[in-house]
């Protein structure tokens, strides 16, 4: 696969932005600043993509002021799962695309930059028979269509816990690539416990042969939880 992030790693090391929930707590706002078509939302970080896309855009700024050379967009709990929370559910593609836009605006302003369209985990687990493997697979390609139509220059699903939602993310992923014809790469991170194992027990190289079975995955590591 022929793509400038891939190009710009094959010649140094890329630096990663930081986390964005404590940036937008730093920024000190408002419940009105989550408000979305007269209702508050306070918490619902993502809502922020177009209440307030200022304060992201000037998270993302400061993070390529500070020398990062990508920054991932403000959608982490972007699936309907996560969002039903808060009565907007419905919202998955809209958010994802503004997220991306913003995103995409502030690495314009500078050079060699780029825009990772990142979604975590959701809160239910397809092993555990929390959820069902359409809805989890549905709201997924929403996300990742969303980021990619915005502009992101690759994708990344994180935190992942279940190999089942990582199965439904991963075939998302493809679909959605498939639907917009922009042949992105993928980024995967899974998260180990202190047992040394993912939550529901599947060790690092059951993960990591899974993981190798999608071509499109550029790159693999662990975030979260007791760290790499």
């Amino acid at each position: 696969m022929t793509n400038p992030i891939l190009d710009a790693l094959s010649d140094r090391v890329l630096l990663w932005d930081g986390a964005m929930g404590t940036q937008i707590q730093a920024a000190e706002l408002a419940a009105s600043d989550f408000e979305y078509q007269g209702r508050i939302l306070d918490g619902c970080n993502e809502i922020l993509n177009l209440s307030r896309p200022d304060v992201i855009e000037a998270i993302h700024d400061s993070y390529f002021q500070a020398g990062a050379d990508l920054v991932e967009t403000n959608t982490f709990g972007n699936t309907s799962i996560v969002l039903e929370e808060y009565g907007v559910s419905e919202l998955v593609y809209d958010l994802s695309l503004a997220a991306a836009q913003i995103a995409k605006r502030s690495a314009d302003k500078f050079c060699d930059k780029f825009v990772v369209g990142g979604v975590g985990p959701g809160t239910k687990l397809l092993s555990l028979g929390h959820t069902t493997w359409d809805e989890v697979s549905r709201t997924y390609f929403d996300a990742w269509k969303g980021l990619l139509d915005g502009g992101a220059d690759a994708l990344l699903i994180e935190t992942q816990q279940d190999m089942l939602v990582l199965k439904a993310a991963l075939v998302a992923m493809h679909d959605a690539r498939k639907a917009t014809a922009r042949e992105v790469p993928i980024f995967v991170q899974v998260t180990m416990e202190q047992t040394g194992t993912m939550l529901l027990g599947t060790e690092i190289g059951a993960a990591l042969n899974f993981i190798e079975c999608f071509p499109a995955v550029a790159a693999i590591g662990i975030n979260c939880s007791t760290g790499p």
